[in-house]
């Protein structure tokens, strides 16, 4: 079978320096040094230059690159824009044929030489800066857990006059009486619902998860384990909370790996966050905690252990969850895992170890444990962008001592009909989720880390999104209207 290229021993980058970079290239012999970058949508850019065309003043100063060809960003006539690598995130590239360094950059205008306003990355380390310049914290902790499915085919068409997807995987029930090409039919299979964590036969991906993971570790990810997810063919691998910035970084890699990995096992991976009707969505559960010289700022003698501050921290993710939608919950898509039934946290409330509540408290053995696990985000969310508004929340939460009310500890998706009305609910479209951000987002310009302008251009890029859903005939209305 085949399998992913494995990578050059990563370099020490603690502390790396241009010219320390450059010796590393030579010594290692690397030929080339990929350029990596985010666009709005959370989607990985890269521009490769030849280790002949890597000089100090390339490092320092910036690589340009035409930044109108970039869907959200700048204007033709002023398409001019400068990748800006942070040395200290190079990793080789597992995946390329030739010897070749990749290192994540962040995006400046090369007028000014300050941060692009667009630029999802250097909005995240914004948001980092301005959590210490509150006095609040000096270090925030994200720890997302990103789920995925790995189908064998998929194919799909939209045009004028058709529209149709389909997708494959020997996982699926809906295979129980098919006759492979190359191979029986094995039998045993996960049915809907029933994917969490079985055993090999029924497990038919262990290995192709188990080199994801061994490939993260090699690329300095911190990884923790790998298993099934409920539905067939759906699966996560755990990596280890690390620094806001950082942890985003890590979901980038993350994707990458994920993509590259199935690709070489001729499979193909989705982080789509409902592909498949009738049974469970990908979500990116998210563990946040705030820390300063050294003390968990979560930890106290309130409900379940929190303190007031992560009270009023979850106090201001509920205020703001309905703005939030549009970064954590960013595509049409989206919606259709947000729905009640398929362990999608749709109530806006919290509670200690209820997975039916959008924001659970995770049993923790210490102080430093004590975390918000935030459940309704999902792995279309730029992490960048999705991270930064969460944080944002929950300090507009402490700022103005939000609290959430009362912990509600029983099955939210059995309430009684008069109390479930009464709970605050996530958005239900992203139209919904756009319109709530341009009615609530104030919290994002503090201290200007979102400014009006990028909130301006990306709800313009999503409701690009939002129309070519909504004025496209889908193939169940076919179905239930074709013969009114």
């Amino acid at each position: 079978m085949a399998k992913a290229a494995k990578t050059s021993k990563k370099p020490k980058n603690d502390t790396l320096t241009a010219k320390n970079f450059i010796s590393l290239l030579k010594q290692s012999d690397f030929q080339f040094v990929d350029f990596r970058f985010t666009d709005p949508r959370g989607k990985l850019h890269h521009m490769t230059l030849h280790i002949d065309a890597i000089d100090e003043d390339a490092l320092k100063n910036g690589v340009l690159f035409d930044g109108s060809s970039i869907a959200g960003w700048k204007a033709i006539n002023e398409s001019d824009m400068l990748l800006m690598p942070v040395l200290d995130t190079a990793q080789p590239d597992p995946f390329a044929q030739f010897n070749t360094m990749t290192v994540f950059c962040n995006v400046a205008d090369p007028v000014s030489g300050k941060a692009y306003n667009r630029d999802p990355r250097s909005i995240a380390l914004a948001a980092e800066a301005y959590a210490k310049k509150t006095g609040i914290a000096d270090t925030v902790y994200f720890g997302p857990e990103v789920e995925f499915f790995v189908f064998d085919d998929v194919t799909f068409k939209t045009d004028k006059c058709a529209s149709s997807y389909r997708f494959d995987s020997v996982e699926l029930p809906e295979n129980s009486d098919r006759m492979f090409d190359d191979s029986n039919n094995m039998g045993h299979r996960p049915g809907p619902k029933g994917g969490y964590v079985p055993v090999a036969p029924i497990d038919s991906l262990g290995d192709l998860r188990a080199e994801m993971l061994s490939v993260l570790s090699e690329l300095g990810v911190p990884v923790e384990k790998h298993h099934h997810e409920v539905a067939p063919a759906q699966c996560e691998l755990g990596i280890k909370y690390q620094s806001m910035v950082l942890s985003a970084d890590a979901i980038q890699t993350y994707k990458y790996v994920v993509h590259n990995v199935a690709n070489a096992y001729q499979k193909t991976a989705t982080f789509m966050p409902k592909p498949m009707f009738g049974d469970n969505g990908s979500g990116m559960h998210c563990h946040q905690s705030l820390f300063k010289g050294g003390k968990a700022l979560f930890a106290g003698n309130k409900y379940s252990g929190l303190s007031d501050m992560a009270l009023y921290y979850i106090g201001g993710i509920i205020k703001h969850a309905r703005a939030l939608n549009a970064f954590t919950n960013p595509s049409t898509n989206s919606y259709k895992r947000l729905v009640p039934g398929y362990e999608a946290p749709v109530l806006l409330a919290y509670s200690a170890r209820n997975r039916s509540a959008s924001c659970r408290i995770p049993f923790a053995t210490n102080d430093k444990g004590k975390r918000v696990e935030v459940r309704f985000p999902d792995p279309a969310a730029n992490p960048y962008l999705a991270f930064a508004a969460m944080l944002l929340a929950g300090l507009d939460g402490i700022e103005k001592k939000i609290h959430p009310g009362e912990a509600m500890d029983m099955n939210l998706y059995e309430l009684p009909e008069a109390k479930l009305k009464k709970v605050p609910h996530v958005c239900r479209s992203l139209r919904e989720a756009l319109e709530s951000l341009q009615a609530d987002h104030a919290f994002l310009l503090k201290g200007g880390v979102f400014t009006a302008d990028m909130i301006d251009s990306y709800i313009e890029l999503k409701m690009q999104e939002v129309l070519a859903f909504e004025t496209r005939p889908h193939p169940v209305e076919f179905e239930m209207y074709y013969s009114v």
